[in-house]
């Protein structure tokens, strides 16, 4: 007996009535096989972990072997009472009282700009930092940036004593922390450091949360797609750079202006060009609930809706550990 495929799906980020990141909406994933098939479809294995780690709902609309096969997986039906939407950061004022979780595009609303300038100067010292890494410029300038930001040191050096990566002693030097870190590892700690909440601007979490999954899917469908582990590495750095215009409140041609970026990242973030760009354009497409559309970029991208599910339930699951405060770089 054949068990059912799933087409493709999304886990919608829900955020509480004050805006955090708090829960997983299943969307999409229809049935889709051949011949007889047994009672429940097949559900990505990473799906059964995620509630251990967040609230994961399914909408109560959904029922059949589908419903059955999350709720044994630990996922709960979320009543539609309980859901309301905001596209705009003034939405999110206006939360009906019974509803206890927000989806929506509020975080992608321009920041206010106290918010801005509050987060601007932290952000562009990141942005930086990022530069000067990629450029591979040397490590005691990297340095001398380090120090003009306490929440950016302080940040490096739990990072590195909280991975065990100084062997037994402890790392009390930026120097150190970057050598053993690494320059790869580096670069993407700061990629997800310009995302991190900044006091003043609501959307940072949500941000840091949906770029989070943005970055990694890519990456991870990159590898399924067969590109080599350089691109691998740039679909990740598309992925997190595609959100900075969002942050910075700007285009994001200007945003990326001062930074040397390969070409064909800086094609996929600015025309979506390329296997990079098309990738990209699979993720937003996911994000707006368009699976007609995810199915047709997936069979360009020569990829199953297999390879898909699975790379989006692993994306969630480290997005899950790099928001509860873990913050520890993908290798």
């Amino acid at each position: 007996m054949i068990a059912p495929t799933l087409a493709p799906v999304f886990l919608h980020l829900l955020a509480d009535r004050k805006g955090q990141p708090t829960a997983l909406l299943f969307a999409g994933g229809g049935l889709a096989s051949d011949g007889a098939a047994s009672p429940q479809p097949a559900l990505p294995g990473v799906l059964s972990v995620l509630p251990a780690a967040s609230s994961c709902f399914y909408p109560e609309t959904l029922d059949g072997p589908l419903a059955e096969a999350l709720a044994g997986a630990g996922w709960q039906p979320l009543p539609a009472a309980e859901l309301c939407r905001a596209d705009s950061m003034a939405a999110l004022d206006d939360v009906p009282p019974g509803a206890r979780w927000v989806r929506g595009d509020w975080a992608l609303d321009t920041p206010a700009k106290g918010a801005a300038g509050q987060a601007g100067a932290s952000r562009g010292l990141a942005l930086q930092l990022v530069q000067l890494v990629a450029n591979d410029a040397d490590t005691h300038e990297i340095e001398a940036l380090l120090r003009r930001d306490p929440t950016l040191s302080y940040h490096l050096l739990k990072l590195v004593n909280s991975l065990g990566m100084g062997t037994g002693r402890r790392v009390t030097s930026f120097s150190q922390a970057i050598l053993i870190l690494g320059r790869q590892q580096l670069r993407r700690w700061l990629n997800l450091m310009l995302f991190a909440a900044r006091d003043g601007d609501l959307r940072t979490a949500m941000l840091l949360a949906r770029v989070s999954v943005r970055a990694m899917a890519m990456e991870l469908l990159a590898r399924r797609a067969g590109l080599d582990k350089h691109q691998q590495e740039q679909a990740f750095m598309t992925g997190m750079f595609s959100l900075l215009g969002v942050l910075f409140g700007m285009p994001l041609a200007e945003v990326l202006q001062p930074l040397t970026i390969g070409e064909s990242v800086k094609q996929a973030l600015l025309a979506k060009e390329g296997e990079l760009g098309a990738l990209l354009r699979l993720l937003e497409q996911a994000e707006q609930g368009d699976f007609a559309a995810v199915a047709a970029s997936l069979q360009q991208l020569q990829l199953e809706a297999t390879d898909f599910n699975a790379a989006v339930a692993e994306a969630n699951q480290w997005m899950l550990s790099v928001t509860s405060g873990a913050g520890q770089p993908h290798a």
